[in-house]
């Protein structure tokens, strides 16, 4: 028997969707510092929109982290630094992966202009229909 994973493979180097833009001082009780501007390409969503994949890239800033999800990382350009609340901080330069859990709380602090491949797993409660 053959299942099938996935009907099409997708690259992130792969033409899609074009990126949204986003300036965090859009959300004012996220930001703690600098101005930061985000661009995100979507390169795969499931059709619950519960599991995605992309790219994204960050001018420097600092805000605070969004929870309700898993995350998976992968930079490729620039430097970042991730300050949990109890101030314990890791830096992370092109070339490294990280994975953001769950239930992480502080902050993301973009060193010098950073580009990653993400893929995100979303653990928020959903409402019932």
């Amino acid at each position: 028997m053959t299942r099938m994973i996935s009907p099409t493979v997708t690259g992130f180097a792969d033409p899609g969707p074009a990126a949204t833009h986003r300036r965090l001082a859009d959300l004012p009780d996220r930001v703690i510092g600098g101005d930061p501007r985000h661009e995100t390409r979507i390169v795969h969503q499931s059709p619950d929109g519960r599991f995605l994949a992309g790219t994204w890239r960050s001018t420097p800033g600092r805000w605070r982290a969004f929870t309700g999800r898993d995350e998976v990382c992968v930079l490729t350009a620039g430097h970042v630094r991730l300050i949990a609340a109890d101030g314990t901080a890791r830096e992370f330069r092109a070339g490294d992966a990280f994975v953001i859990p769950d239930g992480f709380e502080g902050g993301w602090e973009v060193i010098e202009a950073a580009t990653k491949h993400f893929v995100i797993r979303d653990t928020a409660p959903r409402e019932a229909p």
